[in-house]
């Protein structure tokens, strides 16, 4: 992770120094001095921090200046590194309690990235569950990295669109049309407050969208039956 160098790392260790060891604020200074080698030790200590709003005890406003004064971690990373923990608990329940048992090697761990990819994977609906379940043994089994795994998603859903063209081909001619809707309502909104042109402009343009609600769910109803 770039933002923990030598220099966090040093700030990191001067802190834990003026912090009671038996506090889980030390907890999370000492995990994320560990990081390098796992970052589930301060996922789980970030949650923690997070869900429980201990920051504010600290003196910090938001968890985001705290993560990024206190341990040097931006906004993007932690969230992440929430997110990637979280899922791990409901993903791989056991893989944490192997982990903090000690039986993982910290060099096979996936990383935060990683799982968060797999993350994002769940959530995909052009990804079935058997596509999924293989993604998910190389991210904890086979130890991939995200630039890797998503690679191989994006050449799974090329392979389900090029073996579903009319399905693909439907998806794409709703988001264009949504689009074009979207636009359509925007130039509406700001027809009607500058009032720069006669309102049967207006009329007619708020008569287009209508039809074009009706076609995204004329399109929305025959895929969903299709």
């Amino acid at each position: 992770m770039k933002e923990l160098k030598t220099r966090s790392i040093e700030a990191i260790e001067e802190k834990m120094g003026n912090v009671d060891e038996s506090s889980l604020r030390h907890l999370v200074l000492q995990s994320a001095k560990s990081f390098k080698t796992s970052w589930i030790g301060l996922g789980q200590s970030l949650y923690a921090v997070w869900k429980d709003k201990a920051y504010r005890e600290w003196g910090f406003n938001t968890f985001d200046s705290y993560t990024m004064k206190e341990i040097g971690i931006r906004k993007d990373t932690a969230l992440k590194l929430l997110r990637s923990y979280h899922f791990l608990e409901k993903e791989g329940p056991s893989y944490l309690v192997e982990n903090r048992s000690e039986k993982v090697n910290p060099s096979s761990v996936p990383t935060y990235e990683s799982v968060n990819a797999l993350r994002l994977a769940s959530n995909n609906k052009n990804i079935d569950r058997s596509d999924y379940a293989a993604i998910k043994d190389k991210v904890f089994q086979r130890g991939k990295d995200a630039r890797e795994i998503k690679k191989d998603l994006t050449q799974l859903i090329k392979q389900r669109e090029e073996l579903e063209p009319e399905e693909a081909w439907k998806k794409k001619k709703l988001a264009v049309v949504r689009r074009f809707m979207s636009a359509l309502k925007s130039l509406s909104r700001e027809l009607k407050i500058t009032k720069v042109l006669p309102s049967r402009f207006i009329e007619e343009t708020d008569r287009l969208i209508a039809k074009l609600e009706g076609e995204v769910s004329r399109i929305s109803e025959k895929t969903m039956n299709d």
